[in-house]
């Protein structure tokens, strides 16, 4: 992205605009510095002064990064609270809109007590992430997804389970998994098991028809247009993420592989699945062995996923984005997408 550099101040009618609406009417979407905001109380007219912030580098920066719709008055409060002095309010800024679907974001630089005023404003709809050392599109990096509940919108051994007949099954061992009454290993050995005899075609049908998660297709141009590795590397099967990789063009797909055997009935899966698993540790494994295999530094790396057995390979990246994620793996992540898709990761590379 492009810094965009405005001369002239311009002036802005609060009283009749809303925050988005006041940065949409600013010419160009590309991101911009936003050098002062005058009057310490909550304005009703705000002047603003753009400029270049010469020199800008993401290296030992805190970002807080204020997404979502805001009104002016609880703007100001936070604004207040990132810089807690008397008179002019002096912070820097800047307004990102990685793409023209997505809505403008408001970035603080250095903020004064981020973990008090994300603790105070953050919601999910009016989602507050603080970063620092993160990836940047202008170096190849590495992005790392989750497949289930991630990439796409489905879980793929759930839908599988409905059409072989055994739903209800693998939903119990899933609650059994979600109890904590079986690891992750476990929990695959016993939901594979319940589709022994089922026949193939009940793979085929969910790979054939897999519901992108909104977002996706954007966010992997992108990446690929600054010269980005993309990989899925995922707890379910290899017969979705290679489908994905087919038609995404990904760079690689891991995954557990079902086994199929032949009898009477023709090709029916075996109730099993063969080679290592992809649990936890093997998906952050991934990362650390990718990152390599395409000399990319552990620096530029991100890693997206929603559940628990996302959090290890979440840590070993660079950046942990959670996306759509329960609430502890949200709390756990470095940064976290609450809602929309998942090209808003591209809010954190810039």
């Amino acid at each position: 992205m492009e810094v965009l550099t405005i001369m002239t101040a311009q002036e802005f009618d609060l009283t009749s605009h809303s925050y988005l609406q006041v940065l949409n009417q600013i010419e160009g979407f590309a991101p911009f510095e936003i050098d002062q905001i005058s009057e310490a109380r909550v304005p009703s007219r705000l002047s603003i002064k753009f400029a270049e912030l010469s020199g800008f580098e993401q290296a030992g920066l805190e970002i807080l990064t204020v997404m979502g719709e805001w009104q002016w008055p609880e703007l100001w409060s936070l604004l207040k609270m990132a810089e807690p002095v008397a008179g002019d309010l002096a912070l820097e800024f800047r307004v990102v809109k990685p793409s023209s679907e997505l809505l403008p974001a408001l970035q603080i630089i250095n903020a004064k007590q981020p973990k008090q005023i994300k603790q105070q404003f953050d919601s999910e709809q009016t989602p507050i992430n603080i970063t620092s050392n993160m990836p940047s599109l202008s170096s190849p990096g590495l992005l790392v997804m989750d497949m289930d509940s991630t990439a796409i919108q489905i879980e793929c051994i759930d839908e599988i389970a409905k059409l072989a007949g055994v739903g209800e099954q693998v939903a119990n061992v899933t609650a059994q998994a979600m109890r904590g009454e079986l690891d992750f290993a476990q929990s695959l050995h016993a939901r594979v098991a319940t589709l022994k005899g089922a026949p193939v075609s009940v793979i085929e049908t969910v790979a054939n028809d897999l519901p992108l998660m909104p977002g996706l297709e954007e966010l992997v141009a992108r990446l690929k247009a600054h010269d980005w590795k993309i990989a899925i590397v995922s707890g379910g099967f290899t017969a979705m993420t290679e489908a994905l990789k087919e038609q995404l063009k990904l760079d690689v797909t891991i995954a557990n592989n079902l086994d199929v055997e032949q009898n009477a009935q023709g090709a029916t899966l075996s109730g099993t699945v063969s080679g290592k698993v992809i649990d936890a540790q093997a998906k952050a494994d991934a990362v650390v062995a990718l990152a390599k295999q395409y000399d990319i530094p552990m620096s530029q790396t991100v890693a997206m996923g929603d559940g628990a057995n996302d959090l290890i390979m979440m840590d070993v990246a660079q950046l942990g984005v959670a996306f759509h994620a329960k609430p502890l793996v949200r709390q756990k992540a470095d940064a976290s997408v609450a809602k929309g898709g998942l090209d808003q990761l591209l809010y954190f590379l810039v």
